[in-house]
């Protein structure tokens, strides 16, 4: 009789699989650990160097990703508080894979929403938003890596589409990495200070 029930408990609460839980935790570590490697050791003139007046530096990037990153979860643990809703999982457009693949795509370029653009994010410095960014992205690893919560049967509707709980910490990342890539861009530049 135990055995019966306990099944049916598996079944009522579904959770992630191991692989799942897996790739979005190594996902997100490698996100992060790229992010703050690449802008470690860089001087105050590498980190406000701008290509062009209408592009962000580095230190930019770094406090648009910490501020988004703050939204990203945000609208995260408000879906998770909402009813799962299965039903919805049929109108998802995209695997976890287009998602993450779509997101880090620097082909297309999109305008930030104001209250995410770097002068609107309230980080005095760099180091006040990497703070920011890496005790939040290890808020949301340590998340991934316990919760039991049925990430896969929460359907967020979000302003680019569809997304489950799973897919949305997949887009965090993913974001995150998008950024990243762009800040090397930055960096690239050959007029980019030499120190």
């Amino acid at each position: 009789m135990l055995l019966p029930l306990l099944v049916l408990i598996a079944f009522a609460n579904p959770t992630l699989t191991e692989k799942e839980r897996k790739f979005a935790k190594d996902h997100l570590t490698a996100t992060k650990d790229d992010l703050v490697k690449t802008v470690s050791n860089l001087s105050e003139a590498q980190l406000k160097f701008k290509s062009a007046p209408d592009r962000w530096s580095v230190q930019e990037c770094v406090m648009h990703i910490a501020k988004a990153e703050q939204m990203l979860w945000g609208a995260l643990e408000q879906g998770m508080k909402e009813p799962a809703n299965p039903e919805k999982r049929s109108e998802l457009k995209f695997t976890d894979e287009q998602w993450i693949t779509a997101i880090q795509d620097r082909s297309k370029k999109f305008k930030a929403p104001e209250p995410i653009q770097p002068q609107n994010t309230g980080f005095a410095s760099l180091q006040d938003a990497l703070t920011a960014f890496t005790t939040g992205r290890d808020k949301i690893i340590n998340y991934v890596s316990t919760t039991q919560d049925d990430l896969r049967n929460h359907v967020i509707n979000f302003p680019v589409g569809l997304l489950d709980a799973y897919q949305m910490v997949l887009f965090i990342s993913a974001h995150s990495n998008r950024h990243t890539q762009q800040l090397k861009e930055v960096m690239a530049d050959p007029n980019f200070p030499k120190n």
